[in-house]
Formats: structure tokens, sequence, C-alpha cells
């Protein structure tokens, strides 16, 4: 999961509710304790890629403009703003009463300061292709941002979702190697108070923040690199609070008295779906007949029953069934190895040695599929991946590694083969940072290598188009092309899972998730568990 809080959205059915209303007077207090299976790789938020960072980042940083609980788009930092020229320029209208977690007050100057970073080319940001459209950005006073586009720009105005970082305290820091990735400041509900790395990372609510002080008056993003381990720490209520249960956690092991007592679960469809990638400059994928192979010799389904217990739909492409650029044409490659084994005939790959498995030009059909630790369903998901292309004769190592370090080391040097991975995509269909070829640079998240012309100007074509109906027809074609490509192995779009301790009052499930309102969780005086931290 590699975007920005403030970019990840979806439009989400909700399956189950049971949530309460905020009390008239919400009590100020208590703690909230997260799960994550991964540690934070930086804070520093145009270079925050991974989930973990991002997590943190939502709740420290803020962008100009937010999406509101129904998907639409509201002022952040910015109160107001004014499109002129046919979209070409956007003109901010920043909030006068926000002010830095040092005390120091939030300006244009800022907005300008980041703008510049995030279109530096000495700055490794996987976010720089929404920004490289802008022709200029001026500050016009204290409050006031002028933005002019080279030419039209459809995902502009959201892109501003972008979390703004100080100048005051960044102007002469290399953000590469800065103290700030683990000492944020920023203008958010809640302040950075320690990271004790692989361990746990502490916020406590902001007072002076411009909406009101969160009720809640600490947040504890307790690292668990375990999936299992997670689950003992829910059933001893030593963890309020996990973003994801497993499928198997959520429809059995939680559906006991106690659960049912201390915790409240929720099951909505998530905006992203899980994937297969291949390194698309590795030799062994570079024919499309081999990546072709591999689609057919997966079963999704078994997949989807077998490790998602039904939680979950097939995935054909770069956009899941909730978003208005989904192409329903599209189809899902069906489970068929006998295809398959055609196909990798046809590539060249065949038991010549008949000693099970393919070989070509002396060298075996064999790869090793990366995961990261702790994830239960994904290592299930690759063992039964690993299953089915043992009965095509390929061998599949399986290897997980530690979440930071497989980005880190594996992913953003693109030292891999394949790797099972998933992305939470933004409501706008805008895909350019994924699939444009401009976009393979160490730590950007055109990681596999895919390289398209046809689809590259598309994705710019895209970008120019305001018309829904014919970004429709754009992206449909994407869709296609990408899935036709097989850069990744499309496996599913996974429903989303939470749970949250019940003593958690005021969530209020909406399009948006339940998160979007979490300044606005309180705990009754009389059930709050942590007074001291």
């Amino acid at each position: 999961m590699l975007i920005p809080i403030s970019r990840i959205v979806g439009i989400l059915v909700l399956l189950s509710l049971g949530f309460s209303s905020p009390a008239a007077a919400a009590d100020y207090g208590d703690a909230i304790i997260t799960a994550s299976i991964g540690d934070a790789s930086t804070l520093v938020p145009i270079l925050a890629s991974d989930s973990a960072s991002a997590d943190i980042c939502g709740l420290v940083f803020n962008g100009l403009i937010r999406y509101d609980k129904d998907l639409n788009l509201e002022g952040d930092l910015a109160e107001s703003w004014d499109i002129k020229e046919d979209g070409l320029v956007i003109i901010f209208h920043l909030r006068k009463n926000v002010r830095w977690h040092d005390g120091r007050p939030f300006t244009a100057s800022d907005v300008e300061f980041t703008y510049q970073k995030l279109i530096d080319p000495n700055v490794k940001t996987p976010y720089s292709g929404d920004f490289e459209r802008v022709k200029s950005l001026e500050a016009l006073d204290d409050h006031t941002v002028k933005v002019t586009y080279k030419e039209p720009f459809s995902p502009g105005l959201s892109s501003w979702g972008m979390w703004i970082m100080p100048k005051h305290i960044l102007e002469k820091e290399d953000l590469s190697n800065t103290k700030f990735s683990r000492n944020p400041v920023g203008t958010g509900p809640y302040k950075f108070k320690e990271w004790k790395t692989g361990e746990k990372i502490v916020l406590v609510s902001n007072p002076d923040y411009y909406e009101g002080r969160p009720y809640i008056n600490r947040y504890i993003y307790r690292i668990i690199p375990d999936q299992a381990t997670t689950f003992l720490e829910l059933q001893t209520q030593g963890v309020d609070m996990v973003e994801q249960l497993t499928p198997l956690q959520y429809a059995r092991q939680t559906d006991t008295p106690f659960f049912k007592k201390y915790y409240k679960k929720y099951k909505y469809p998530s905006f992203g779906y899980t994937y297969l990638g291949l390194n698309m400059k590795d030799p062994l994928f570079a024919d499309s007949r081999v990546r072709l192979a591999l689609d057919y010799a997966i079963d999704k389904d078994e997949i989807i029953k077998g490790v998602l217990l039904g939680l979950g739909r097939v995935s054909t492409g770069p956009f899941p069934p909730e978003s208005w650029a989904y192409n329903k044409e599209v189809k899902p490659a069906p489970y068929d190895p006998k295809k398959a084994k055609e196909l990798l005939k046809e590539a060249g790959w065949k038991d010549h040695d008949s000693d099970g498995w393919l070989d070509k030009e002396g060298k075996r059909f064999k790869f090793t599929l990366l995961i990261n630790q702790g994830n239960d369903p994904r290592k299930t998901c690759a063992e039964i991946i690993q299953r089915r292309l043992k009965e095509v004769c390929i061998e599949v190592d399986i290897r997980p590694i530690e979440w930071a370090t497989l980005l880190s080391e594996f992913i953003d040097k693109h030292k891999f083969e394949a790797v099972i991975m998933g992305w939470n995509l933004s409501r706008d269909p805008d895909c350019f940072d994924i699939w444009h070829s401009s976009k393979q640079r160490p730590g950007e998240f055109n990681f596999v290598g895919y390289e398209n012309k046809e689809v590259d100007s598309l994705l710019e074509e895209g970008r120019r188009e305001f018309d829904e109906r014919k970004r429709k027809e754009i992206y449909n074609k994407v869709h296609q092309l990408i899935f036709d490509n097989h850069p990744y192995i499309f496996l599913f779009v996974p429903d989303a899972l939470p749970i949250v301790h019940a003593r958690f009052k005021g969530i209020e499930p909406a399009p948006a998730g339940i998160g979007y309102n979490f300044i606005k969780w309180n705990v009754p005086k009389e059930e709050q568990k942590y007074t001291r931290w």
C-alpha cells in the first residue's frame, strides 16, 4: 500500500455497520493503539511511499485539499480556491489560523517550498509526476497561492492533497538525509513524540489544531511483524485497532462473544488491488507469452475462495470495479494450465532433460517470489501460486522479507524477480505515476519497469481531458492494454476489514470509510483505559 492517505480514497459500499453516534459532549483523553506489520521508512512527507509511513504522515501533516466523507473535495490548509482560465489556473486561499507544531505560522512560502522540492530532480520523490505539469507557482501574499499549469490538467486540484512541508526547518536540509525524517514537524491534528525502530511510533494530540484538538490524546502505532501475534494482542486488548484483519480472523476467529462484546468490525470493498508484479527488465519475463502463461497457470478463484474466504473479487487491471474508469469488457484470464503449457512451449520453454522442470538454453525456469514478512494471506497466496506453477513445471522459491527492507533494498533498487504487493488508489483514475515509463527511478512507483508508448500517450492524454466520458474512454483503453501486456498478474480486489475497540465512539462509516473523522473519535471518561503515557 504505497499512496499517501490524503489520496487513498475509494467508493466503499458498506456491508456491515454497527457504529455509535458521538456523545453530545465528548470527553477528551485516552489513547488508541494500532498495529502495523511494517515500520515506517521515512516521515518526510514527499518521500513517504509506503503505507506505514503514510499512516503517520496523514496524522502529522495536511495538504491544501482533502476528500470529505462522501469523497468530494474540500478545503484543508486551503479554505477555498478559484479555478480560472478553463482550468489552467488555480488560486488557493490559505487558512490564516494554522501553525506548525513548533508554533511558527503556516504561509504560502511553505507551499512554494514544497512544490520546489517536488519538482527538484535531486529529490527522489515518487509524486513528482503531478507537479511537473505546473508552469509556475506564485505566492501572491502570505495566504494566497497561484498555480498555473502548462496545459489543462484534470487531476490538478486533487493533486494538492499532497502534504505540505515546513520551509523554515527544511530549506537547507538534504531531504534524503535529514533528522526531520525521524522527528517531523507538521500542521496536522497529531504531533510527533517518539519513534522506537521496530517497536512503536507515538503521536500526541495537537491542542492548537485549526479544526480543534482531537479527543484522543495519544496515537500509538505498534509495529508487530506477525498477524497471528497481532490477533493475540486483540484477544488481550493490547491493541485497539487493526486496519486489516485477515479473512480468517474476520470470518471466523472474531465471531465470538468476546469480540462481539469488546470490538466492532467493518467490511466494505477496498479501492485497490493485490497483484503479482514481474520485473520486466528480467530476461525471464521479457516475453509476453511467458507472462500470459503465468496468468493462465494461476487459479485466481482458488485464491479468493481459499485465501480471502470469498471476501474479495477477481481483479482485471489497474482500476477496481468501483472506479468509473473500470473497463467491464476486460475479462480475467481463466485458469487453464494446458494453455499455459502451450504458450511456454511457443516461447521456447521445454523440459529438455526430463527432470520435471522447464528449461531453455540450459537455464531452468526458476524464480524467487518476494512477500512481506508476517502477512499471512500473502504467504498463503504465494504458496498457491508456487503449487500451481509447479504443475506447469516452473520452480518458485518464496522469500518473506521485513517490510521496510523489502521496499528499500529490493523494490526501490529493482533487485527482484517477482513480488506480491498491493495498491490503494486515488479516486481519480490518473495512474501516471504507476504506469508511465518515465517513473522508473529508485523510489518511484513503476518499479517493475513497464514501458508501452501507447499507454504513455494515453496517460498523458487522460491528464489533459476534463470531460469524464472522454476520460473514461481513454482509461478503458489503458485498462485493456495493461491487462494484455501482463506486467502484473492481477490477483484480486480484497475487502477492507478493519476492527476497532468498542469503547471508541463517534465512528461513522461513510463512502470514505471510517478514518476520515478520526479527530472526532472519543472515549467516554468512564470507559477510558489509558490515563498516563
